[in-house]
């Protein structure tokens, strides 16, 4: 639900949309006289939308860094063949992208165990 959010607020039309209501709400001005109530509108209004866009926008950037790092992650083990299915990740659900990181943890724990840490990675000198 968060995703589908962050795309429509992100679109062309959700920032007309909300150019016109400020449009509208100036637009009222001289009908309302700058009083509370039309200050008070435009001020609920903003607050509420802005405290929902917060949870929105970290939703969405959350999952995208995940997917950068098994990104990372996959060119890092990468030695003959690349698996495709990485190709996308940022449009797997929370679920399983945390299923691939598991994954990679797993492959990360057993390198070191085999003593395949950073220094084996580049020869010396």
């Amino acid at each position: 639900m968060a995703k589908r959010a962050s795309q429509v607020a992100g679109s062309p039309l959700a920032f007309a949309c909300a150019a016109g209501v400020i449009v509208l709400w100036l637009a009222t001005e001289p009908f309302l006289g700058f009083s509370d109530t039309w200050q008070l509108i435009i001020n609920t209004s903003t607050t509420i939308v802005t405290f929902l866009m917060v949870f929105v926008i970290q939703t969405s950037q959350n999952q995208d860094t995940i997917a950068i790092q098994l990104k990372l992650d996959e060119l890092i083990c990468i030695h003959k063949h690349a698996s495709n299915s990485f190709i996308d990740l940022e449009e797997l659900g929370e679920a399983e992208l945390s299923k691939i990181r598991k994954r990679y943890e797993a492959l990360a724990d057993d390198a070191r165990n085999r003593g395949e840490g950073a220094d084996s990675a580049f020869p010396p000198g």
